[in-house]
């Protein structure tokens, strides 16, 4: 029989499944990376046995909580359980704060499956305040390299390619602009903070002399890097990754255009998800428009709805290059230009694709 366990940092490290006996809301609010969420009660069962708990005392709500989950429901919840157990027997449970609805979820699996399954000393809220001391620690103490360049450049590409590199965009789910939205929802703020903490915590465990990371601004579409990392990464050295203005134009149709109907069409289905993503890309427009003014507006509006009906009724994207290349020209470049003068005391390197990846990874190698 394996122990119940409170070495957070070996949990992580390892990958252990992981059982949230939370409820779904909590569960929704922040998670772990690929923890799976099978509740000892629903949400409107403990808001039940909440509310006996408030009124009642703890004894009231404890025998609530045993009528409410009885029967078949317990039946089918404990396997469950035990089918998770059996599949994961490397794994853990845990619930808010490791206490009763975890050790009533150990006994029945024990008492009903005959299995014996460890559960996180401390829950949720434990393993939550560890990472949140990985995040802040790794802003006070790791040393950092930040990867800049102009819009379409391959930053990404760079990032993906780099060992000791953490992905911010990927862990955020959106590509951080305007028209950085995918076809699948952000994660919640905690859940990013939390797969954030997971890969800081993995990287410096591997050893690397200092961690890559994308330049970013505090906001990654609508989640929040920690401020102290943020700060962390401002300053920081930056390298700035170069391509021609054609390399970003097919750059940028890629992932932004190609990369980005294929998600919608790969999730909703054929003319679903084309609808889905035409919109995407509309609202994308129409969210950068009191900046990029009324006439360009126009302009640029026309360009994409011609490139779209030109994509739907022919399977053709040429067209996209056309406001693709006025908004990096006159738009996404001036902005960017801007900041690179204003931070160039920052630049300690520049250079193609081949060149920064061969540049941070000698840097960056443990």
């Amino acid at each position: 029989m394996r122990e119940d366990t409170g070495d957070f940092r070996r949990v992580f490290l390892s990958g252990a499944p992981m059982m949230d006996v939370r409820a779904p809301l909590e569960f929704a609010r922040g998670a772990f990376p690929g923890a799976v969420n099978l509740p000892l009660m629903n949400d409107e069962e403990r808001h039940l046995v909440g509310l006996c708990y408030a009124e009642e005392g703890q004894q009231a709500a404890i025998e609530l909580g045993h009528r409410l989950v009885s029967g078949d429901l317990k039946a089918a919840r404990i396997a469950e359980w035990a089918g998770f157990a059996r599949a994961h027997p490397d794994g853990y449970l845990y619930c808010f704060r490791g206490g009763m609805r975890s050790q009533i979820v150990q006994q029945w699996l024990r008492d009903e499956a005959g299995i014996d399954y460890p559960r996180v000393v401390g829950g949720y809220k434990a393993m939550r305040g560890f990472l949140m001391d990985v995040t802040a620690d790794a802003a006070a103490t790791k040393d950092f390299l930040v990867l800049g360049g102009l819009t379409g450049t391959g930053k990404t590409d760079v990032i993906a390619e780099l060992p000791a590199a953490v992905d911010l965009e990927g862990l955020a789910r959106h590509r951080g602009s305007a028209f950085g939205r995918r076809a699948q929802a952000q994660p919640p703020q905690i859940g990013f903070e939390n797969a954030l903490a997971i890969d800081l915590l993995r990287r410096a465990d591997a050893g690397y002399h200092a961690l890559v990371v994308e330049d970013e601004g505090r906001f990654i579409g609508g989640r929040d890097l920690p401020k102290a990392l943020w700060q962390r990464m401002q300053a920081s050295p930056l390298v700035w990754l170069e391509a021609s203005f054609e390399e970003r134009v097919e750059r940028v149709l890629r992932d932004y255009v190609l990369g980005l109907a294929s998600e919608h069409i790969d999730r909703f289905g054929p003319s679903a998800g084309f609808d889905a993503y035409a919109a995407r890309l509309r609202d994308a427009m129409a969210a950068i428009a009191p900046r990029l003014g009324g006439e360009r507006y126009a302009r640029l509006s026309a360009l994409l709805e011609q490139a779209l009906s030109s994509q739907a009724e022919r399977g053709e994207t040429g067209l996209h290059r056309g406001w693709i290349e006025v908004l990096l020209r006159d738009y996404y470049d001036p902005m960017y230009a801007y900041q690179q003068q204003s931070r160039a005391a920052r630049i300690v390197f520049r250079g193609d694709r081949a060149a920064v990846a061969a540049w941070l990874r000698e840097r960056s190698a443990r």
